[in-house]
């Protein structure tokens, strides 16, 4: 264990580059569209066995909202910049996870738990884990993950929010049920200050891939002439691999947190009042003629969401909560589920929450939206009516009771993505907006 002493002014002085502009425009900073009018640094940890820092910086905007965030550093020279591959922070932060190790700051710990599977896939531990090269991955996401070679992976959980991340919770889980198509959960890291937890990272195993199922289906559609038929025979894989991990994350009721069972009253109206704020999310995210186009339907839509507070039946259960086909890895045996961390833009509550698995069906049918108009090609109303039929059909299809809750979902799931691209991808607001517009008037 390694003592820090009490943050002085040099580890201020060093953390002074991490400015508001720099946090502002990390892809991994949450609150896009808030300017932010400080950062401070709150907390510090050397990483022993190497040079790197943990850091916990404070982000404040002008009305006093703090967020907090967790920032792996490397001083050089006067100022604290992030690591760069080869540097051996990232080797270290995993080395301690599978070790069990921990960190100590001036004001709160990083304790390092490992899993049995530890020593399944890399069973020289920390010896073998020096032998791999580390490579930060160049993806867009709300966190940083690290791949040492082809063995396992480093995710950093930049945002830190008090209670259990759904990942590693669900990540965990599956291993324990033996659900292979998900990688196996290594270890963890939690901070541990003011008697809350927050997970600060989370290391698995790397998955063998060709890339992910978003950039596989684009090829598909690309290639011709058998590549759009290719593509459906994927996506009928998808949905037979939806339908196995829902299947798992329902599998032991009885195991806390792992519920299986019938929606309560307090809950559908809670989740019809989530839907409709989303609703009202994206008319505040548009303007011009945006907005008004969606007013115009709003009506419409909202009566179209009352469905999720009206069933009588509904089971729920853990679903994944953020599911799209970048969520999934395309492997020589077909695909791999990633990443069950939930939508970015919900409370960790609602993300641990039980919930329909049909909203894991809804954002599934919103991506295969998202491809085929990504894609462009011709005949893409036929196309993607067959891809929708394809993946219901091999998930084991949709009662005709549940097709109204369906229904309401994919808009509910429209409605977060006008927002979503609205704070981040201006000029793609069209696309859920057009989605919208079509279920809005039955086509």
């Amino acid at each position: 264990m390694v003592r820090t002493p009490a943050i002085d002014r040099r580890l201020q002085r060093l953390a002074s580059a991490f400015t508001p502009q720099w946090l502002a425009g990390q892809r991994w900073y949450r609150a896009k569209s808030r300017r932010l009018a400080t950062v401070s640094l709150l907390d510090a940890a050397k990483i022993e066995g190497s040079a790197g820092w943990l850091l916990v910086l404070e982000a404040t905007d002008p009305e006093g909202s703090r967020t907090h965030y967790l920032v792996p550093a490397v001083a050089d020279g006067s100022a604290f910049r992030e690591p760069r591959d080869g540097e051996g922070v990232w080797h270290r932060l995993a080395a301690l996870a599978l070790e069990g190790g921990e960190l100590e700051g001036a004001n709160g710990r990083w304790p390092f738990s490992p899993t049995p599977a530890a020593a399944q896939l890399l069973p020289g531990g920390s010896a073998s884990l020096a032998t791999l090269p580390e490579r930060r991955l160049g993806v867009q996401q709300s966190n940083t993950s690290v791949a040492f070679g082809e063995r396992l992976i480093l995710k950093v959980y930049r945002l830190l929010e008090p209670g259990i991340n759904p990942e590693v919770e669900v990540n965990a889980f599956l291993t324990r049920v033996g659900f292979t198509d998900a990688p196996a959960l290594v270890g963890s890291a939690t901070y541990l200050v003011g008697g809350e937890s927050h997970a600060a990272g989370m290391i698995q195993e790397l998955v063998p891939s060709m890339g992910d199922g978003w950039s596989w289906l684009l090829d598909r559609l690309a290639a011709t002439p058998d590549g759009p038929a290719e593509a459906l025979a994927g996506i009928a894989e998808i949905g037979r691999l939806t339908a196995a991990l829902h299947a798992a994350l329902a599998s032991r009721p009885a195991e806390p947190g792992f519920p299986a069972r019938l929606a309560t009253e307090d809950e559908r109206s809670a989740w019809s009042g989530g839907a409709t704020r989303q609703l009202e999310g994206a008319l505040r995210a548009l303007t011009g003629t945006e907005r008004l186009r969606l007013s115009a339907i709003a009506p419409r839509i909202a009566a179209q969401l009352e469905a999720i507070g009206a069933g009588a039946v509904a089971q729920i259960s853990r679903i994944h909560g953020d599911y799209h086909l970048g969520q999934l890895l395309r492997t020589p045996d077909g695909f791999a589920v990633i990443d069950f961390e939930g939508e970015p833009a919900r409370t960790l509550v609602e993300r641990r929450a039980p919930a329909s698995p049909l909203r894991d069906v809804a954002g599934m049918l919103r991506s295969l939206d998202y491809v085929a108009h990504t894609a462009n090609r011709d005949g893409l109303p036929d196309w993607l009516r067959d891809a929708r039929a394809a993946f219901l059909d091999a998930y084991g299809g949709i009662s005709a009771a549940d097709l109204p809750l369906l229904a309401a979902y994919e808009l509910e799931k429209a409605c977060y993505e006008v927002v979503y691209e609205a704070n981040n991808r201006p000029n793609w607001t069209w696309l859920p907006l057009e989605a919208l517009e079509r279920q809005a008037r039955g086509a």
